[in-house]
């Protein structure tokens, strides 16, 4: 995966939201271990929230992210399973504009290669809404460290090529602008 470094790099605003009944911030190593990625990349960790296993607390941190100008990215981490209380994917699709479907697929194509079988409970996500992408990982770090490594740093890369999320970022609320 190319990076052209004659491209200027180009900072991305990404908030990170942990989903969890039991975490805390001291506890939370998946959503550290992104901030560090993300800070580690270049880009600015905005915001760090955690909040529990309800899609209704879920939704309204997303809604708050895509209505704040300042956030152009939300990761979350937590509650992609497929147990009673994995309820992000579900919040995700009531805010979605956009569903990137390729994200999830090769999320779970990857993962593959990891651990097998056992990535089909992975619900992982992502997606557009009022111009802000939103990705949604699974709770476990060595989940975040693939989705950030082989996926994330690249596309969030406006130096990636051939192409990257960062330059269509502009064009994301182009349907509004016609409205």
């Amino acid at each position: 995966m190319p990076i052209d470094e004659s491209l200027p790099f180009i900072p991305v605003n990404i908030a990170v939201l942990t989903v969890s009944d039991t975490r805390d911030l001291a506890s939370d190593r998946s959503g550290q271990t992104l901030q560090e990625r993300i800070e580690g990349a270049g880009h600015r960790c905005v915001a760090r929230e955690i909040v529990r296993d309800e899609a209704d607390a879920i939704e309204a941190v997303m809604r708050r992210w895509i209505e704040d100008p300042n956030i152009d990215c939300g990761i979350t981490t937590g509650g992609t399973g497929i147990t009673g209380r994995d309820v992000t994917p579900e919040a995700f699709k009531r805010v979605l504009e956009k569903e990137i479907e390729g994200f999830g697929e090769l999320f779970r194509m990857l993962s593959y290669r990891k651990i097998g079988t056992s990535t089909m409970q992975s619900r992982a996500i992502g997606g557009v809404a009022n111009g802000t992408y939103l990705f949604a990982l699974p709770g476990s770090t060595g989940a975040c460290k693939d989705a950030w490594d082989d996926i994330l740093l690249f596309q969030l890369d406006a130096r990636h090529r051939p192409c990257n999320l960062v330059e269509l970022m502009p064009r994301l609320k182009e349907h509004m602008r016609a409205a």
